[in-house]
């Protein structure tokens, strides 16, 4: 016995070393590798290049990011008052992105750190996508379709690079798919199956509409001996996962409604029966064609090959679930209720996949030697036509999410409320904006979302005079086309006066300034006001010891110059010849009609100390010696004081 173990001792190997287990996992994956690494390289550039200059940032990113923002700065679920209208494990995702990257310090706007975190989801979702392809059976050329499908779609690029909680859920369901397909048939794949769905619905609720999809995988690849078992815990799992949800509302004491609390009863409410209907498809006028026009805009292709690939895998065995549960969340859509406008990020995935199945079957098909007419003819006619239709629309859009700035609007609205809006001032913003200004140096609670003001009784409580007691709106078209109901939001705005534009159409964005004491007032005293501007600045421009150009000149007789300007310049001629070579304007404020608020005076060096001197009314917000003379420029909102004094 001892010989037997000592022959068997000597004749056992020692394990290969890890980097030789690796180099025969490459060797026999190789051909895989060769086209999948190129795809996701391909995914990956296409959603990185741009990503801070489109789309243009949108409430729903400002606020999941400012949620993630209020977890890592505040260690809050919220930076309002938490009312369970999403599961939080989304954000809270995004937020250990960020606390791990630092990413809110690194990047040119906070939606920025939460977009690059969609990359990298978007990434996990190609490769998860191209393990799902092949464990259906798909070739590798099927699965590269699929793959580049999803890469190259302008739809899936404007989507997956948005910051949505549905980007998250997207690799956590993708991942529960493959796990439901293992060839193992392991109990623990489809445990783990079951808790990745668990994670994909806390991340984003809707995802459950896939549940009977992941059923029947499971069932299907599941083995008969212990298929009982394996699905019992699964839902098991399954279970428990999603009474964690339940669990924080117990504990927080929220789980019911109650008096001056929110409730997570309510908050499922909401999601379910509280929202308002997005109308019939059929309906022009409505917001679910609103919708189908956005994602049509974006791609024509990958909606209708889809559908019709998914028409086509209902006669494969293999593509059978597939086909079906992405044929059931196409109808889910046709129902009366509320489509959200990231509802096709599920889809994209399931399209994709669809396309590049079908693609593999038909190859299949031609190489087998049936080569009939019934399958050839509109097959390579499908291709070529879906090959016309795909590439110029896809090359047009692509380069308008990779080169143009559409951003430009909001950023350019942002730095402008930094420079020249006091900080101890209230705005009203766009949630896009909220963390910017706040990291910007601003008190939270002086930064209010425009949703909050009317909603969240915390907010309110804090404004007891309503919208007299806010000071600036920052408009967006998100603002704009938000749903009526919304009376102190809409009274600020109907008593305000915008005072810098940014951008045009839907991407324009307005500062207005929100005045205490009324529209009517407000008409009346900025009438009185451009009327003692163009008195005190006709009179200035008969001083003969101030020299104008013909354009100053003009800019003074019609009352476009700001009531400072017009005092300080009339004071500082009193003491000596004073030229004045502009009046610059703020391109921003010239379509307001705002007075110009900046000058530009020659041979002037001498006056610097004098308006840096000035009492605090008069005092410039910035004097700069410039080559081509001394640049003066006050903030963009005259006090009261100053006007009433050239009356």
């Amino acid at each position: 016995m001892t010989a037997l173990l000592d022959k068997t001792v000597a004749h056992q190997e020692p394990a290969p070393p890890r980097e030789n287990r690796l180099a025969g996992w490459a060797r026999v994956r190789r051909t895989s590798l060769l086209v999948l690494g190129p795809l996701l390289l391909i995914t990956g550039l296409v959603r990185w290049i741009g990503l801070s200059r489109a789309p243009q940032r949108i409430d729903d990113e400002g606020t999941y990011v400012a949620q993630a923002f209020a977890v890592e700065r505040f260690g809050e679920l919220s930076h309002y008052t938490y009312w369970y209208d999403h599961p939080p494990l989304g954000w809270l995702q995004i937020a250990g992105y960020t606390t791990l990257t630092n990413a809110f310090e690194r990047t040119a706007n906070a939606v920025v750190a939460g977009r690059e975190f969609m990359v990298i989801m978007a990434l996990v979702s190609a490769l998860l996508l191209w393990l799902l392809a092949r464990r259906l059976g798909v070739s590798r050329l099927g699965a590269g379709i699929a793959v580049a499908v999803m890469a190259l779609s302008p739809l899936a690029v404007q989507f997956q690079r948005t910051v949505y909680l549905d980007n998250v859920a997207t690799p956590w369901m993708l991942g529960a798919f493959v796990l439901a397909l293992s060839p193992q048939r392991r109990l623990a794949a489809t445990a783990g199956a079951a808790v990745c769905f668990g994670v994909a619905v806390l991340s984003k609720e809707t995802y459950l509409l896939m549940l009977p999809l992941l059923l029947w995988l499971m069932i299907r690849n599941a083995d008969r001996s212990t298929r009982r078992y394996a699905l019992a815990v699964a839902g098991t799992l399954f279970v428990l996962i999603g009474l964690s949800y339940v669990l924080l509302a117990v504990v927080k004491g929220e789980l019911v409604p109650g008096m001056n609390r929110v409730s997570l009863a309510d908050g499922l409410y909401f999601q379910l029966f509280g929202r308002e209907s997005s109308g019939s498809v059929l309906d022009a006028a409505s917001l679910s064609r609103r919708t189908f026009g956005i994602w049509f805009q974006l791609d024509v292709f990958l909606p209708i090959a889809s559908v019709l690939a998914a028409v086509a895998a209902l006669w494969s065995r293999r593509l059978r679930p597939v086909a079906v549960g992405y044929l059931v969340l196409l109808a889910f859509m046709l129902r009366p209720g509320y489509l959200p406008v990231p509802y096709v990020i599920a889809l994209i995935p399931l399209a994709a996949l669809l396309i590049g199945g079908v693609a593999d079957l038909a190859v299949r098909k031609v190489r087998s030697g049936r080569r009939s007419r019934f399958v050839t003819v509109p097959v390579v006619l499908a291709a070529v036509a879906g090959l016309a239709v795909a590439t110029p629309a896809w090359g047009g859009q692509l380069r308008g999410l990779t080169v143009a700035d559409l951003d430009a609007p909001v950023a350019q609205a942002q730095a402008w409320v930094i420079d020249n809006v006091p900080v101890e001032d209230r705005v009203v913003v766009d949630d896009a904006l909220w963390v910017d200004l706040v990291r910007a140096g601003r008190n939270r609670d002086d930064v209010v979302w425009y949703y909050k003001v009317d909603t969240d009784p915390a907010v309110a409580a804090k404004a007891p005079g309503g919208w007299r007691d806010y000071d600036w709106i920052v408009s967006t078209n998100s603002l704009r086309t938000f749903p009526d109901g919304f009376p102190i939001v809409d009274e600020a705005m109907k008593n305000s006066t915008v005072v810098a534009t940014f951008g045009t159409g839907t991407d324009r964005v307005d500062i207005a300034r929100v005045d205490p004491s009324g529209a009517d007032a407000q008409k009346a005293r900025l009438a009185e006001d451009t009327a003692a501007r163009t008195v005190a600045g006709q009179a200035l421009a008969g001083n003969p010891r101030l020299s104008l150009s013909t354009q100053a000149r003009q800019l003074l007789v019609d009352g476009r110059v700001d009531g400072r300007l017009l005092g300080t310049l009339a004071t500082a001629a009193a003491t000596g010849p004073v030229t004045v070579v502009d009046f610059p304007g703020v391109a921003a404020e010239e379509a307001t009609g705002q007075p110009r608020r900046q000058a530009l005076l020659a041979g002037a060096d001498g006056l610097a100390p004098f308006y840096e001197g000035q009492i605090p009314l008069y005092r410039p917000s910035r004097v700069e010696t410039r080559s081509d003379g001394l640049l003066v420029a006050y903030p963009p909102v005259t006090p009261a004081g100053v006007l009433r004094g050239l009356r």
